[in-house]
């Protein structure tokens, strides 16, 4: 699904206006219809609705809604900020219509005065900001916002909460805190970036029959990661296969006390189909390795605690992924320089060899090229620097891919995959459950595998990341988010292949 931006969306209604076509007013009486739709199934015994409304046409959407309820008897008060002019055409036309409805309750608020307590089983729709803001809510305005804030209702915002922008960080700033956001159409950045993660709540798109002829042509910087686009880069297994043709991957992972992020990377790494795996590992881990993975391959290091050099032949190895629990000794950097001088293919870099790296940013450029990185948010912040806002990190993500000529997984609840090409991808699977050590020594044996079988970097990286979040989905659904281990988030990716097969 393509995420579009607030000059995209503006240009998508038009375009439907065009050339289906329909009118304005009759492009917002779909868009209050499915709204409506959305709220009897959700909410059709609340005893009561309280609609606010601004006077652009998302406000015209609110009174199309309220029109909608009242037709069925349902109990509404509305709610319009006053600012002074009329409001856009279709907001009039709308008013103009509510006014008509048996039952209409309009109010106006033009200063604090005009609030007034709010029952606590009231469902508040909150149509005062749409796709079309590009200030900060200030005055009146934003003391309207807190008091819905703090009613305790449930809020249902029409479009975007009120107070966001589309596609520019707000943090900081005023908006309404909602239960559930109704979207049209598509995902917008502002619901993807963890620091508005309090103001969506759950997101709902919904479809109002814009113009598919649009979207198909519209080349998006981002998309959301999906079924779609995971059901065309999976690649089923011939029946005649034979474990040759999956590759042979190479996991170089474990230190004294973090032996366990080896274990996790290689049972990952053979659940998600590599032929054969070799892990290069602290002498002191063998027992551990051969035990705990008895599929997997070991080859220790002369040094019982930690890893110092990798003298194989690197050329058997049709990925190598390198990183989780390998700590920060000299001479395991001095390790890792000689990896990236001497390897040319593609790898998988994780924990502490990124740390490696924002120590040491001249091995930035020994990077192979279609290498991918898979830091956490402060790994990169480590790596490129600080940013602003989470709007900002996204944007340098997509710069240093394209840079470095490799993959960056920006890990998250909606992690990014920024691409080489100057694509992001945000992903639509995963859960808060996963937040525990050793998730992402998962994904890193995942990944490696994906490259070990074949797979293009980007097609790695998009898939292995979307399989990961869904075996975490999966886990979820059996054990509960608080219960998660990483090691379930591994049995459960059989699972997740079925489920995209």
């Amino acid at each position: 699904m393509k995420i579009l931006s607030a000059g995209e969306i503006r240009a998508w209604d038009q375009y439907t206006i065009l050339h289906e076509p329909v009118s304005s007013l009759q492009l917002m009486e779909r868009a209050a219809s499915q709204c409506y739709e959305w709220l009897m199934s959700e909410y059709a015994s609340a005893p009561s609705f309280t609609i606010f409304c601004g006077k652009g046409n998302n406000g015209g959407d609110g009174l199309a809604i309220a029109r909608m309820l009242l037709e069925r008897e349902i109990p509404v008060i509305v709610f319009i900020l006053e600012f002074g002019h009329k409001g856009t055409a279709d907001f009039q036309a709308n008013l103009a219509l509510l006014h008509q409805t048996r039952g209409s309750v309009v109010n106006y608020i033009q200063t604090t005065a005009n609030f007034h307590p709010l029952p606590h089983d009231t469902i508040i729709i909150d149509a005062l900001f749409g796709s079309g803001l590009n200030r900060k809510l200030e005055g009146v305005t934003a003391e309207l916002v807190e008091h819905i804030n703090q009613s305790g209702c449930t809020i249902v915002s029409i479009d975007i909460p009120s107070g966001l922008f589309v596609d520019s960080s707000s943090l900081g700033n005023p908006a309404v805190q909602a239960n559930h956001t109704l979207s049209f159409q598509c995902y917008k950045p502002a619901f993807l970036v963890a620091e508005n993660g309090d103001k969506t709540g759950q997101v709902h798109v919904l479809d109002i029959g814009l113009h598919k002829g649009f979207i198909r042509e519209l080349a998006a910087e981002y998309n959301l990661l999906d079924d779609d686009i995971i059901h065309h880069l999976y690649k089923p297994r011939n029946a005649f296969s034979h474990k040759g043709q999956f590759g042979h991957a190479m996991l170089i992972a474990g230190s004294h006390g973090k032996n366990g992020a080896a274990v996790l990377a290689a049972k990952a790494c053979l659940r998600t189909g590599a032929g054969l795996v070799t892990c290069h590992i602290p002498k002191e881990a063998s027992f551990i390795l051969q035990t705990a993975v008895p599929e997997a391959m070991v080859i220790t290091d002369n040094f019982p605690d930690y890893i110092t050099a990798i003298h194989e032949d690197l050329s058997v190895y049709k990925s190598i992924g390198a990183g989780p629990g390998i700590g920060q000794e000299e001479e395991t950097v001095q390790m890792l320089s000689e990896l990236l001088s001497a390897n040319t293919k593609p790898m998988v870099l994780d924990a502490d060899a990124l740390n490696i790296l924002a120590a040491n940013p001249t091995m930035l450029q020994l990077i192979p090229a279609g290498s991918i990185l898979t830091p956490h948010p402060k790994e990169f912040e480590r790596l490129f620097g600080k940013s602003a806002n989470e709007f900002d990190r996204v944007v340098l993500a997509v710069q240093k891919a394209k840079q470095l000529s490799c993959v960056i997984v920006l890990k998250g609840h909606h992690t990014l995959v920024a691409t080489p090409e100057g694509k992001g991808f945000f992903n639509s699977t995963g859960n808060a459950g996963m937040a525990k050590g050793g998730s992402g020594d998962v994904l890193t044996g995942m990944l490696t595998a994906l490259l070990a079988q074949g797979y293009h970097a980007e097609n790695a990286a998009l898939l292995g990341v979307y399989l990961h979040g869904l075996a975490g989905d999966l886990a979820s659904a059996s054990y509960g988010m608080e219960a998660i281990l990483a090691g379930d988030i591994v049995n459960f990716i059989g699972q997740a292949f079925k489920k995209i097969g």
